[in-house]
């Protein structure tokens, strides 16, 4: 079971009060993870990635034991404590402005 973090506006429009966690058939990567959260909460499609490119929402970040994943490949592996469920898999909205 992999747990993720969302931002609040995230869980708002999923309606989930806590932090979500999913179940993998495959290997622990942001695509998969992903996957998972859109096909469990469809109304979170668009809001996390482009649905047209699959590429990540400008302003979206992904972190997973204290290292940003954003630029990483989407299939890449997961840390092993994420994959194993010890840490959080991390969705992060950036914040700009001056």
């Amino acid at each position: 079971m992999i747990r993720v973090v969302l931002p609040t506006h995230l869980r708002n429009l999923a309606g989930v009060g806590a932090l979500p966690a999913v179940e993998l058939d495959c290997a622990a990567t942001r695509r998969s993870i992903i996957d998972a959260i859109e096909g469990a909460y469809p109304m979170l499609r668009g809001t996390i990635r482009d649905p047209a490119t699959g590429r990540r929402r400008p302003f979206v970040r992904f972190f997973a034991c204290g290292q940003d994943l954003s630029h990483e490949p989407d299939d890449q592996p997961l840390p092993e404590p994420v994959a194993q469920g010890r840490e959080p898999f991390l969705i992060i909205g950036a914040i700009a402005g001056g």
